[in-house]
């Protein structure tokens, strides 16, 4: 197998080539484009730190059977018009969580063309869930 692969390298160098530049640029794009992601510990050390606020993404029905403490809910779908709310947070990181971490990153990328310092939860509440930190109804 690994031959065969070795091989077809070999025979299509620039076909083999040119996938390993566009993945690269991929992950470059993917790396830069949403803010940094943070860890659950994380979160919680800028959190405690009063260095981070966190704003839940999700749907007001989602949000509304568990959350972070303390997070504030501002839809996806109305970020862009809330946005004013958010000026008196801009010392601090503005913190996207969403449900599994996938929309998030363009979210914190628009905050921060606004001006914010944004990051994103990876994993979202999911990955919160996954490591059994508690939430609030």
């Amino acid at each position: 197998m690994v031959a065969h692969l070795i091989e077809f390298a070999t025979n299509h160098f620039l076909l083999v080539g040119l996938f390993v530049i566009l993945l690269a640029a991929l992950i470059a794009y993917q790396m830069q484009g949403g803010g940094r992601s943070l860890s659950t510990g994380e979160l919680t050390g800028l959190v405690n730190k009063d260095a981070g606020v966190v704003i839940d993404i999700r749907a007001t029905k989602d949000f509304a059977t568990g959350h972070i403490v303390g997070a504030l809910n501002i839809p996806h779908d109305k970020l862009a018009a809330r946005i004013g709310e958010l000026e008196k947070h801009k010392a601090k990181t503005i913190i996207l969580v969403d449900a599994m971490g996938q929309t998030a990153g363009t979210h914190a990328r628009e905050l921060m063309k606004s001006g914010f310092t944004a990051a994103k939860l990876a994993g979202g509440i999911s990955s919160w869930k996954g490591d059994n930190l508690p939430l609030v109804k």
